[in-house]
């Protein structure tokens, strides 16, 4: 357990967490949204800090990264909790418990950056649940990390407040945002939160020099249809069109089981939609195999990377640039 970062005492021993855009009020005795920040006696503590509830080597790819030092492997953490309640989470177990604050295995920092540099991996991501809610934590195994050499990668729904993003990002890489629909009716009704926040926070990223990608899981008769598919795209190209996006399979989860997996039409076709509107590399996810999971050279159209899953092979590369054009495609580590 440690104090938490970036709240005010109220009156009456409660407490204001402006950690994230929840901005949660919480009396004496109470804990945020996230499930994991509780007032006592008018201070607010973490009460994951260190507390690991997973630990993996991944594929870069797997966040998905795609334009960050692809083919090597990452160091992925999380605690248990998040400031999202989505209805179909695809890691409830470890994100949406009540009580899972007192789950997790004690680990050090320089435990986590140690294991990172004895597994041979070029990144520590924090994932799996929102990195947010466990910000005190992110910081210190990313300050370590970056003074090692590591590269720090955020896999988060982009809910963080202004003054979390001011603290993380000098030590960020890069990013992979869910923006999970175009609707703020949606973001009210299936994840407990609002779509500005998030836009606030990719605006904030690419201002600050954060490589980043987007994800978005295609949920059919929620967030699948072509006016708003074309208007994340149309969001994506004015932010920047060397973003890359990927639109994601869903597969029924949680309280979603109802809803059948995402035709994979559907997600070829959410993928044209991106290319058309001017988006430099649209990839499709959750189809292993598929010809969208690998990167073309968007001036020529020459396949750069070939991906089968998490397998990569580069190809038409040279010196980092399009062997057949010449072309220097986006990113960072990519040679």
């Amino acid at each position: 357990m440690k104090e938490a970062m970036l709240y005010t005492p109220l009156d009456e021993n409660r407490v204001h967490c402006y950690l994230c855009s929840q901005h949660c009020r919480i009396d004496p005795g109470g804990i945020g949204k996230c499930g994991v920040r509780q007032n006592r006696e008018g201070r607010l503590w973490s009460l994951v800090y260190g507390k690991v509830i997973a630990q993996h080597v991944d594929p870069v790819e797997k966040k998905p990264l795609f334009h960050f030092f692809p083919g090597t492997t990452s160091y992925s953490i999380a605690t248990a909790g998040c400031n999202f309640k989505c209805l179909f989470c695809q890691n409830a177990d470890i994100s949406q418990s009540p009580g899972i604050y007192g789950y997790g295995v004690s680990i050090s920092a320089e435990q986590i950056a140690d294991r990172a540099q004895e597994h041979g991996c070029a990144s520590i991501s924090y994932t799996y649940t929102e990195p947010t809610i466990f910000m005190e934590y992110a910081l210190d195994v990313a300050a370590l990390a970056k003074e090692r050499g590591l590269a720090n990668v955020f896999v988060t729904n982009g809910y963080m407040s202004r003054e979390a993003l001011d603290a993380i990002a000098p030590f960020l890489g890069a990013a992979n945002v869910d923006l999970k629909s175009f609707n703020d009716e949606f973001y009210q009704k299936q994840c407990g939160a609002r779509l500005k926040p998030v836009l606030i926070s990719l605006e904030g990223m690419k201002k600050r020099g954060i490589w980043l990608e987007v994800t978005t899981l295609i949920i059919p008769g929620l967030n699948d249809s072509d006016d708003e598919l074309k208007q994340i795209a149309q969001y994506l190209v004015g932010l920047g069109a060397e973003i890359p996006w990927h639109v994601s399979r869903f597969h029924p989860a949680y309280r979603m089981g109802d809803i059948g997996p995402t035709p994979v039409e559907t997600i070829r076709r959410a993928r044209k939609i991106g290319l058309e509107a001017g988006i430099h590399y649209v990839y499709t996810g959750n189809i292993p195999g598929d010809a969208g999971e690998s990167t073309l050279c968007h001036s020529c159209g020459a396949v750069l990377i070939r991906r089968v899953g998490y397998s990569i092979s580069k190809q038409n590369l040279n010196n980092g640039a399009c062997a057949k054009c010449g072309t220097v495609p986006a990113g960072i580590g990519m040679n």
